[in-house]
């Protein structure tokens, strides 16, 4: 190593980083942990999570440590949040959490320390990938993590190969001011999605990983844990649906103006025009179908489901935009009426201020309907053809 070069232990200092360590009934292995760490850094945080083994006598030891013992075991996302809350009192910037139950090898401390020290940002998270392949993993953890990794990635936009590992690095003061409401093993979950959504940049590090089953003890109850992971999971999808991906799409779409997001992410989108076509085809469709107040949770969770370009899908489902309603309202009254034999008087003024259009639900929802499938077929075909044509005309440019 070169003299001018600061060894990891610098490094630690220089990013004003940490080792938090919850800990709980984990007896056979915990002091092996933190000697582990403690020939990378003595800024380490143990939580002592209500231990009823030897965890305390073990923990006398380390009296130079920054030690929390809590009565009660609450769980460990509690712990983590009272030892990040510590870390920020402390001083520290980032917070390296590692697993007390020995899985984990401190040896991969200085793989995050690194990778921080050479980021272009330093609103990072990073997440120990585990090599989930090895004979000794067992399959109910390979299982659970590609569930786990499926549903981040729906929720964020994210893809990781490891969502569930509990070696990471946090920047603890960029997500000082989120709120989380798990307490237990789920907060890992959320504290990702919730960082991933506030702008922070989520990713993967290769780490090592073992599974020693004399020594090990993990305190994962599948029944109850994956039944509380799974109902955070659906609140988090219904979010992400509601609010997380419309804001997001609708930033965009803001930032950029309708020419700009036209030529980018229309015309100059990877995505084939057939899949271009079918993502305005499906916009178009939700946006003028009877379906209100759902447009925008049905065009992405369709466009998410078909595999389609989510930011064309929802721009065009604004095709029902209020300025256009009253209009959509009343074409798609008139082509009910044609379609169901009926007659019926009133003007767009009633409608729009009488509502009568509420007084004929049944021909409306026909109306709609229809208008929605014809608009949808007649546009996705004139923009598979558009589209066509100016994909053939860009690649004879760049040839030429």
């Amino acid at each position: 190593m070169p003299a001018n070069t600061p060894s990891i232990q610098e490094t630690i200092e220089q990013l004003k980083c940490c080792v938090v360590i919850p800990t709980y009934n984990n007896q056979k292995t915990l002091k092996k942990v933190i000697s582990g760490v403690l020939g990378y850094t003595e800024n380490i945080i143990i939580i002592n999570d209500g231990s009823t083994d030897d965890t305390a006598k073990i923990l006398s030891e380390f009296t130079y440590l920054t030690r929390i013992q809590l009565q009660e075991n609450k769980g460990k996302g509690n712990a983590l949040k009272i030892g990040f809350k510590k870390a920020i009192e402390l001083g520290f910037s980032y917070a390296i959490t590692i697993d007390s139950d020995g899985q984990h090898f401190p040896e991969d401390i200085p793989v995050f320390v690194n990778a921080l020290k050479k980021e272009t940002t330093k609103n990072v998270l990073y997440i120990g990938a585990r090599n989930m392949g090895q004979t000794d993993v067992p399959k109910k953890s390979s299982f659970g993590n590609k569930f786990s990794n499926f549903w981040f990635w729906f929720e964020t936009g994210i893809r990781l190969t490891d969502t569930q590992s509990g070696f990471r690095l946090y920047p603890i003061l960029e997500l000082k001011e989120l709120k989380f409401y798990t307490p237990k093993f789920e907060f890992e979950i959320e504290i990702i999605v919730r960082a991933a959504w506030r702008g922070t940049l989520v990713k993967n590090l290769p780490v090592q990983v073992t599974y020693n089953e004399e020594e090990r003890v993990s305190h994962f109850r599948p029944f109850k844990d994956f039944t509380r992971i799974s109902i955070l999971n659906t609140w988090l999808v219904l979010i992400a649906l509601l609010y997380i991906k419309p804001r997001d799409l609708y930033r965009r779409f803001k930032k950029k103006g309708f020419k700009q997001f036209l030529k980018e992410d229309v015309l100059q989108s990877d995505d084939s025009p057939r899949k271009k076509a079918f993502s305005i085809a499906l916009g178009i469709f939700i946006g003028l179908s009877p379906l209100w107040g759902l447009h925008t949770v049905l065009v992405i969770s369709l466009a998410v489901f078909f595999r389609l370009n989510k930011v064309i899908a929802f721009a065009f489902s604004n095709v029902s935009l209020p300025p256009f309603i009253p209009f959509v309202l009343y074409a798609s009254s008139k082509i009910g009426q044609f379609l169901l034999g009926e007659k019926h008087s009133y003007t767009l003024e009633d409608m729009t201020t009488n509502f009568e259009v509420l007084k004929h639900v049944k021909t409306y929802i026909v109306g709609s309907v229809t208008l929605a499938t014809i608009s949808a077929i007649t546009l996705g075909l004139l923009a598979y053809l558009f589209l066509t044509v100016f994909d053939k005309r860009k690649v004879v440019g760049q040839n030429g």
